[in-house]
């Protein structure tokens, strides 16, 4: 079994040599996809302002795992993410964790970041993370994914556990507006990054 699609084009991770034992191969993966945990959960901890809340490293983070891993690979990734910080590990944005986080209003933009990275491996496995503008498009449409199942989660979670009233104005200012120019920022920068580890990859390549 492998994580790889057949037909898909390599992505940074499939540059890491491949063992020829399927049972090895298979630890590979599974080492990725830990790297890809604590790269998000890393991310997750850094925090700036631009506006008035937070804004984390988060979805960059998931952008980067899903572009660098592959689309499986990473979709594999974030859902062990989601699962450990369930367990109660300190993973998440914040210092809440555990089982009673799925009750939490944010928790379904944690649910929307496994359909992401596959959406950014997706992409990068059609060769769209090579050029900077092409790989700011596809990170843009993965960017948008957290957005389509976090948004009606914040609103059910807020309406029909915590009982407030809930609009669509003020979900839109809650859970969507402050996030547009921080989502385009951290879209940008992982658009510059992977393309600029191909580039230093042909690099090496055509000193050999």
């Amino acid at each position: 079994m492998t994580l790889v699609s057949p037909a898909a084009r390599p992505v940074l991770a499939d540059l890491i040599p491949r063992p020829a034992s399927a049972a090895r191969a298979l630890l590979v993966d599974a080492g990725l996809v830990l790297a890809g945990v604590a790269v998000v959960a890393a991310l997750a901890k850094v925090a700036f302002f631009i506006g008035p809340v937070p804004i984390t490293g988060q979805t960059a983070g998931v952008i980067l795992v899903g572009a660098a891993l592959g689309a499986r690979r990473g979709a594999l990734a974030l859902t062990t993410y989601m699962l450990l910080g369930l367990a109660g590990l300190p993973v998440f944005a914040g210092l809440a964790a555990g089982p009673l986080y799925a009750l939490a209003p944010s928790f379904g933009f944690v649910i929307g970041f496994i359909p992401a990275a596959f959406v950014a491996g997706w992409f990068a496995e059609r060769a769209w993370d090579r050029k900077p503008w092409l790989a700011f498009v596809g990170f843009i449409a993965a960017s948008i994914v957290p957005f389509l199942i976090g948004v009606p989660y914040m609103a059910l979670i807020l309406a029909g556990v915590l009982g407030e009233a809930v609009t669509v104005e003020s979900i839109m200012a809650a859970g969507v507006v402050p996030f547009i120019v921080p989502g385009l920022i951290k879209a940008a920068a992982v658009a510059l990054l992977i393309p600029a580890a191909w580039l230093g990859v042909r690099a090496i390549d055509r000193r050999k």
